[in-house]
């Protein structure tokens, strides 16, 4: 393979300068061999957050063993068997401190390990006439335009309530299964961008499509 090169000065005596002969332009033909690319490396740089020590609460019992934590505090248990890329070291003064092991790309996307003995929540909001939901036993029933309402169960460990039937708060100790739980809600009617309708998080900013216009006169 080669590549080509060019340069701007009066035709030369090679086979190829009739290419460029009016224009005063000799290609030259170079061997790819001779061709050399420039690599730079990138160093990623630890995460400021990544990087800070863990603080546990008084309340909250942790107990290490190689690859696996395990957390227990006033709201219930978890546990935990987090991969070899990660590092996660008691310090003296009972705070934890997450490191990574290997300098790879999904070591670099590792966010680290929280615990804590407040919970989590979760909050979502129905918008659209007829729109309602209701916490009947363990289940979530939701009327959102079909033929017959939505049921769904709640799941072992969280947390459903809802406020003036349009506001829903899933809550829990798990942070990973409230936004499961929540995403499972709210794939029953994601919103349309002409009017807004559907089931959203209270935080989440819908984009607005205009509809379409009428014939003008």
């Amino acid at each position: 393979m080669a590549s080509l090169s060019l340069s701007l000065h009066h035709p030369c005596n090679s086979r190829t300068g009739f290419l460029g002969k009016r224009q005063g332009i000799c290609l030259h033909v170079i061997p790819a061999g001779r061709v050399g690319f420039v690599r730079k490396t990138i160093e990623c740089k630890e995460s400021r957050i990544g990087k800070k020590p863990i603080e546990v609460p008084s309340n909250v019992t942790l107990t290490l063993e190689e690859q696996f934590i395990k957390a227990k505090g006033p709201l219930g248990e978890l546990s935990l068997n987090y991969p070899g890329e990660v590092k996660v070291v008691k310090e003296e003064s009972g705070k934890l401190r997450v490191s990574k092991t290997v300098e790879t790309k999904r070591a670099n996307q590792m966010h680290g390990l929280f615990t804590g003995s407040k919970g989590f929540d979760k909050k979502l909001q129905l918008v659209g006439v007829g729109y309602r939901a209701a916490v009947e036993g363990k289940d979530l029933v939701m009327n959102l335009g079909f033929s017959h309402p939505v049921r769904m169960a709640v799941p072992e460990g969280l947390k459903v309530k809802v406020e003036e039937n349009t506001r829903i708060i899933v809550s829990g100790y798990d942070k990973s299964e409230i936004g499961q739980f929540a995403a499972s809600i709210k794939k029953w009617r994601p919103p349309e961008p002409y009017k807004g309708k559907g089931i959203r998080y209270a935080d989440e900013v819908v984009r607005r499509k205009e509809g379409k216009a009428g014939k003008k006169k």
